[in-house]
């Protein structure tokens, strides 16, 4: 009976919808090729696609004079995992003689996983699929932010995580995301995506017509966050998109909500906290990783061998995205790799910030400390009957 987020039938209709919050929501974009379209160096990502789409063009030429005419397109094409990723979408793009070239325009921030960006090749060719978000993040000038949240059917802990760059399928687990406006694609005609009919259903409830659609975006965040609203609805969260409701003291998760979108979407800015730095006596000074590891007892970060994280708070592993913490989403994805099948490296080391890893684990830290402080802080799940 509360107010769904979204429906199928809401995204497929035209004009106002008024029966939901968001009029459309979409999936993260899926690749099905991530190790070529995303990197956390920009030089690499490009020299990468710019191989894959010279190989894939020049499988379209040879598809186009072939002399057998009934040939099999899956026995035709050329299978070089140091070349190409094949998909059964790329396929179809090359049996209809669809060629493509390099931009560097749809070289794109990305948030690939919880707390990790990546520049994104971002390209209907080159991804399988990028759901809306052509119209969600249409330029990289595109201002934006989108709730993503895991997707019906998910088999972890319900999640949530706001974002301003365009986000992985996978980033929370098949996450659906809602965003605050959506756009023509060339960037222009830029509209709200929450309903002039769910503003109607706020300021009446809460009889405040100063209510506006962002503070009611803000709400909605807050509110996924409460521990209760998990628990109590978390059979409902598994089998459909959630559904909101209007509980008594509005301005409390409304400004809840916006503080959580904002560490949440600008933890870089926030500032670090104090971590105990021992260095290893007898190993050169160096910044570099190419894995970390958490001791046992999770107080420390074996950063590398020189280096040791000290004095990591418990209540910063509180802070959890699935099955893990935002501190573990970061441990676990900067990270030196090398993927197995292309032999493509993937270094999150920068060479014009040597430090960023190792600050960036305090900003996590610290954003999960007042993430716990702020949701420990919600006002009690007390919904009125209406």
């Amino acid at each position: 009976t509360f107010m769904p987020m979204g429906s199928k039938e809401a995204k497929a209709a035209k004009g106002e919808v008024v029966n939901v919050l968001f009029k459309m929501y979409s999936s993260g974009v899926n690749t099905s090729r991530d190790a070529w379209v995303y990197n956390f160096n920009r030089s690499a990502l490009t020299e990468n696609i710019q191989g894959m789409i010279d190989f894939y063009n020049e499988q379209v030429f040879k598809w186009d004079r072939r002399a057998d005419q009934d040939a099999n397109v899956d026995e035709f094409v050329v299978y070089d995992n140091e070349k190409i990723s094949w998909s059964r979408d790329l396929k179809a793009k090359l049996k209809r003689g669809r060629t493509t070239e390099y931009a560097d325009h749809k070289v794109r921030d990305s948030l690939y996983r919880p707390f990790t960006k990546s520049n994104l090749y971002f390209d209907r060719m080159m991804n399988d699929v990028v759901s809306l978000f052509p119209s969600i993040f249409p330029t990289a000038e595109t201002e934006n932010q989108a709730i993503c949240l895991s997707a019906v059917g998910n088999k972890k802990p319900f999640h949530c995580l706001m974002t301003q760059q365009i986000p992985d399928l996978h980033l929370t687990g098949d996450s659906q995301c809602f965003p605050f406006y959506t756009y023509d694609e060339d960037g222009s005609n830029r509209r709200e995506n929450i309903t002039d009919w769910a503003l109607a259903q706020f300021r009446r409830q809460y009889q405040d017509n100063t209510i506006s659609k962002w503070d009611i975006f803000h709400y909605v965040y807050g509110l996924l966050h409460h521990p209760e609203y998990r628990q109590r609805y978390q059979a409902n969260l598994k089998r459909d998109l959630p559904h909101i409701p209007l509980a008594a003291d509005f301005w409390a998760f409304a400004k809840a909500g916006a503080r959580l979108a904002n560490i949440h979407v600008d933890y870089e800015e926030m500032p670090a906290y104090p971590l105990n730095i021992v260095e290893t006596p007898g190993k050169p000074l160096t910044w570099r990783v190419e894995k970390m590891r958490l001791s046992k007892d999770k107080t420390q970060i074996r950063y590398n061998e020189f280096l040791t994280l000290e004095g990591i708070p418990e209540k910063a592993f509180a802070y959890q995205l699935g099955n893990r913490s935002a501190l573990e989403w970061v441990v676990d994805q900067y990270r030196v790799k090398v993927d197995k099948r292309s032999g493509i490296v993937n270094d999150p080391n920068r060479a014009d910030d040597q430090q960023y890893i190792v600050q960036l684990i305090g900003k996590v830290i610290a954003v999960s400390l007042e993430t716990v402080e702020i949701v420990e802080g919600l006002p009690e799940l007390s919904i009125p009957v209406v």
